[in-house]
């Protein structure tokens, strides 16, 4: 990778944050539908806290592209965590309360930071050159494969860190985190924003949201999110229903962000040689064959093969279309563009998340894998669409 040495420092320090900010989040998805089915009478509302995470993401994501449009990356990045730190302090003492509410706000502050660690991917794609851009993104992304090992071993680990109160210490290890992900962004050396890219001239977004690139990109990584999202929120509620042990859950959990992050290395390489649809395509076959297995059985094997299909489906259905997105807009333009495909992603990741226990709860695992094939369908339907319209070798054409 043809990187300079100040530009391959910044790429390593991004997916370090990446690496840090999903190992919080790994941990939580591991633990926060255990804690929720423990702190609630209603077990319907289990997947709440998590609903509410993904629901803080998408209320900071459109407004947090917009601050640093102002005030540059490596600022917006610092102050990001402070809001998972106030998060985690407060799910802590939800904890050892048995407070359900005081949980739910905890997440959702938790939420907030990943609004803003989200564009981590962004800032990679904003230094690079087009030739670079997949392969920063896909580097950036890769971050998440240390956070397949540290997120559900701290869950496992410090799970009885604080005696009587099972799932606490694991979230006082976020604690520790967080403080890593801000001093890791102050060493950040990204050049603050010009003038034309917060004053140069500009398309009104629904203009920009109307070209095919942009409906293509932002479709494909909504049902890349909101499927894997449905499926791994719903996963430890489904094994503990099958008697499968916490260590079992969090194994499964383990592998199954080491899948999502993992091809990274290579996922961005794959995109130039074949293409940016192709890849997507793929992607979307893969989603298909994780339900498959999901049908098939319920052992622990089943869950760990379907979990590592829905990563690596998500992955290349989601660098793929991150990658698409950034043909959509002139520099001015980025940060409103970018913050309106973030918006529309995680409005769908919190419905997931807040829906997947309610499904579960009331139609049942089968049923809930069932209902994701037709959002798998029309991605890919749309996909081969765009790849015919782009030409015979299904290369990204905007114009």
């Amino acid at each position: 990778m043809a990187f300079s040495g100040l530009l391959r420092r910044n790429v390593l320090i991004l997916s370090a944050c990446q690496a840090l900010m999903l190992s919080g989040s790994s941990l939580i998805i591991a633990t926060s539908a255990l804690i929720g089915f423990a702190l609630v009478e209603n077990k319907i509302w289990a997947t709440l806290p998590i609903g509410c995470l993904f629901l803080g993401t998408l209320t900071s994501t459109f407004p947090a592209s917009i601050l640093m449009k102002r005030i540059g990356r490596r600022a917006g990045f610092m102050w990001g965590p402070v809001f998972g730190l106030l998060g985690t302090l407060l799910a802590i003492i939800a904890i050892i309360d048995q407070n359900f509410l005081l949980f739910v706000i905890g997440s959702f502050l938790i939420g907030i930071l990943n609004g803003v660690g989200y564009y981590y991917r962004f800032a990679a794609a904003d230094i690079t050159s087009a030739d670079y851009r997949s392969r920063a993104i896909s580097w950036v992304l890769a971050g998440g494969v240390l956070a397949a090992f540290i997120g559900p071993n701290l869950a496992s680990f410090n799970r009885d860190l604080i005696s009587g109160f099972p799932f606490a210490g694991s979230y006082a290890s976020l604690i520790v985190i967080y403080i890593l992900s801000i001093l890791l962004a102050s060493r950040l050396q990204i050049a603050a924003p010009t003038e034309n890219e917060r004053h140069g001239p500009q398309r009104p977004l629904r203009q920009i949201a109307s070209q095919p690139a942009f409906v293509v990109a932002v479709l494909s990584a909504t049902v890349a999110y909101g499927v894997m999202n449905l499926l791994m929120t719903s996963t430890p509620l489904a094994m503990a229903g099958c008697g499968h042990s916490f260590s079992d859950t969090a194994l499964v959990i383990e592998w199954h962000v080491l899948a999502m992050f993992t091809p990274s290395f290579f996922t961005g390489s794959i995109i130039n040689r074949f293409g940016t649809l192709r890849v997507m395509g793929t992607g979307a076959v893969i989603l298909f064959a994780s339900v498959a297995v999901n049908l098939s059985g319920t052992s622990v094997p089943h869950f760990v093969a379907a979990l590592i299909l829905v990563g690596i489906g998500w992955n290349f259905l989601f660098v793929g279309a991150t990658s698409l997105v950034t043909e959509s807009y002139s520099v001015p333009e980025k940060a409103k563009t970018q913050g309106l495909n973030d918006l529309i992603i995680f409005t769908t990741v919190a419905f997931t998340a807040v829906s997947s226990g309610i499904i579960h709860e009331l139609a049942g695992w089968e049923m809930l894998n069932m209902m994701v094939l037709p959002a798998i369908a029309l991605a890919l339907a749309a996909i081969v669409w765009f790849g015919y319209r782009c030409g015979r070798d299904w290369r990204v054409n905007t114009a």
